[in-house]
């Protein structure tokens, strides 16, 4: 513990010596970093003995503020979501020194590495809290940290825009978690969290704290239709700041409905079945909103929304193993879960430094913009297509890992002879749909991006990343291809946080018949050499092949406008799920022999923001204002008539009581 404690110090006050620094200066960047990378190193080390001893680490001090101790408990469970945490901060910290030099941004770089290191320090307290007090101090430090981190560029009213909303949402999460455990405390007895599988609780106030929970915990991942201030945030943060916020502090939501969870005996089924729903409608709603994205982030943001979906739908086949007692489905859906909020946190957090490298190399987050940057930036673009093909779900990175194990628990569950498991069995087509949405979406953005030829002067010019922000990328793609190529080497951490949460016994491990991980292995470093092979085969032949002019199609100077747009490439799926995106076409397919010149554009507003609860305000506002007239007319009678209604409700009311 003293290791996990010095880490987080670390972290905390990583940024704090820049604050006494020169604004144009250095600014104590290369120190933040340093200090970022301790902390990191502390905290792994704490974690590696909680792995190697199979006991957690406990500290129970007391403290002057009433309501329990300062009570921090680290173990496997908290361990899954904190190795992630580490490698992205400590990669995100190097990145920065290249992508958000202190003299490039001497008004906010200084800010920006302090509040990316709070905002590490109050994710690992929060993930180590075992006091309900303690946990929503934790979660008040990460909220108003990831606050200042989105609103770095303060002066662009699209950040402004985009904080403020996240601030009114994290908020609103927040009152249902004081609520949420509030209740917990009258039901334990204590803040302090109960014992896993120990609170005897049913009816309705084990519902209330559900639903709370459900509310409060999904607000922060980003559950649709609760994800309203996830695709603006992760799009106005810089690139470094978004690979925390959607690799790391999202997270944090799905580990609070599983570390709640786990403190029940009994398990309602109609839990599981609500977080499946959940699921689904996140995952195929986030990734068609990503396929009809423009902006490369907010692409990157709805994918996101599709892959705590993909997370939710693990949890939900957890949930509905524990309420049918089938072990099997337990430990194939917790994990499939655990790992894949691993995995996500790597390959998402590689793909927004990827995005950050081309934003930096040519000034702009539009899609339409790029084109042939494969040319000039080709070690962003192989980095970039490790990401793609790693949360598209194929081997052999490791997206496929972790949804293979979601398809196994599906496949459990139709053989299942109870009635109840009938839900899960969604799962599997939920997910072939999403691997394949997924999948023509990444198709789109590298195909627009990195191939073809420059849509604008910014693509023509592009430069390759530096070498301090290749090396995080490069840290990042090696994690994934690792648990890719070798997943039985997470089996004990995986394991273990699997028998904490649902209390299986040894037949359901990961390692026998259940998951024949060792399967996946053999199969991934196959498909790694036929790959190898094939890509030597074709150098070979190609030192052979007579040098020719490529048929042109017909034209003879084919220009960028010739190429497909994003509108244009995503077009056909749109259109197929316009139900569900509810687009603005704009323009069309050209008609006619001669057809005049014309142009097709497409923008697709998010569902539940744009369309909803945009409208749902502006009317409040107008219907506001239009009673603020009527009531505050100015007019000393109506004044003195309202003072008269008052006290005769008043007077009313005291006689009631």
């Amino acid at each position: 513990m003293g290791w996990f404690v010095a880490g987080l110090l670390l972290l905390g006050f990583s940024g704090v010596p820049g604050l006494f620094a020169a604004r144009s200066g250095g600014g104590a960047e290369k120190l933040a970093c340093l200090l970022v990378w301790a902390g990191a190193a502390c905290g792994t080390l704490a974690v590696w003995e909680v792995l190697a001893r199979g006991v957690p680490l406990v500290l129970d001090l007391p403290w002057a503020i009433p309501g329990g101790a300062l009570a921090l408990r680290v173990d496997a469970l908290a361990a899954v979501f904190l190795l992630p945490l580490f490698l992205v901060a400590a990669s995100g910290a190097l990145y920065g020194l290249a992508y958000w030099p202190q003299r490039a941004h001497p008004a906010n770089g200084r800010s920006f590495r302090l509040f990316f290191g709070l905002i590490g320090a109050g994710v690992m307290l929060l993930l180590s809290a075992a006091n309900s007090l303690l946990f929503l101090l934790a979660w008040e430090l990460m909220a108003l940290s990831g606050f200042f981190l989105i609103t770095t560029e303060e002066h662009k009213s699209e950040a402004r825009e985009a904080g403020f909303i996240y601030l009114v949402a994290t908020h609103t999460g927040t009152l249902a978690l004081f609520a949420l455990f509030a209740l917990l405390e009258l039901a334990a007895g204590s803040l302090l969290f109960p014992g896993a599988g120990s609170l005897a609780l049913k009816g309705g106030q084990a519902t209330a704290i559900f639903l709370l929970a459900l509310f409060g915990f999904g607000l922060k991942a980003g559950l649709v239709p609760l994800h309203i201030w996830l695709p603006g945030a992760h799009a106005a943060a810089p690139s470094h700041a978004s690979a925390l916020l959607s690799g790391v502090m999202i997270k944090t939501g799905i580990y609070g409905l599983t570390r709640l969870t786990s403190f029940f005996a009994e398990i309602p089924p109609w839990w599981g079945a609500t977080l499946l729903a959940l699921g689904i409608l996140s995952g195929i709603l986030g990734v068609a909103l990503a396929l009809a994205q423009h902006d490369l982030k907010r692409l990157l943001a709805y994918h996101s929304v599709e892959n705590i979906g993909i997370i939710a739908l693990g949890l939900g086949m957890a949930l509905l193993g524990r309420s049918y007692g089938v072990e099997a489905l337990v430990a194939l859906g917790l994990a499939g879960a655990l790992l894949h909020v691993v995995n996500h946190g790597l390959f998402k957090s590689l793909l927004f430094l990827s995005a950050g490298a081309v934003i930096h190399a040519t000034g702009t987050r539009e899609i339409d913009h790029y084109g042939g940057l494969l040319k000039v930036q080709p070690w962003t673009g192989a980095l970039f297509l490790g990401g793609a093909v790693a949360i598209s779900g194929l081997p052999p990175f490791n997206g496929f890992v972790s949804e293979w194990l979601l398809y196994l628990g599906a496949f459990r569950a139709a053989q299942a002879e109870d009635q109840g498991l009938v839900a899960a069995l969604l799962v599997a087509p939920a997910l072939a749909l999403i691997g394949g949405l997924a999948l023509a979406c990444f198709v789109k953005v590298f195909g627009l991006a990195f191939l073809g030829a420059p849509r604008s002067e910014a693509a023509r010019h592009a430069h390759e990343a530096p070498s301090m922000m290749l090396a995080p990328m490069g840290a990042l793609l090696f994690a994934c291809a690792w648990i890719g190529l070798l997943p039985q080497t997470l089996v004990p951490l995986l394991h273990q946080a699997v028998a904490h949460w649902g209390a299986v016994s040894g037949s359901a491990h990961l390692a026998s018949p259940l998951a024949p991980l060792s399967w996946i292995t053999a199969l991934a470093w196959v498909l790694l050499l036929a790959l190898a092979l094939g890509v030597w085969w074709l150098r070979r032949r190609a030192r052979g092949a007579a040098r020719v002019e490529t048929w042109g199609c017909g034209y003879a100077l084919p220009s960028a406008r010739m190429q497909y747009s994003a509108s244009s490439f995503a077009d056909f799926l749109v259109r197929l799920l316009r139900f569900g995106l509810w687009s603005e076409r704009h323009g069309g397919a050209p008609r006619g022999l001669f057809p005049a010149p014309g142009q097709f554009a497409s923008h697709t507003p998010d569902l539940v923001l744009d369309r909803g609860l945009r409208p749902a305000f502006s009317g409040l506002a107008w219907l506001f204002r239009r009673m603020r007239a009527l009531i505050q007319n100015g007019l000393s009678a109506c004044y003195l008539l309202y003072v008269a209604l008052t006290l005769i409700v008043l007077l009313l009311l005291g006689g009631f009581f």
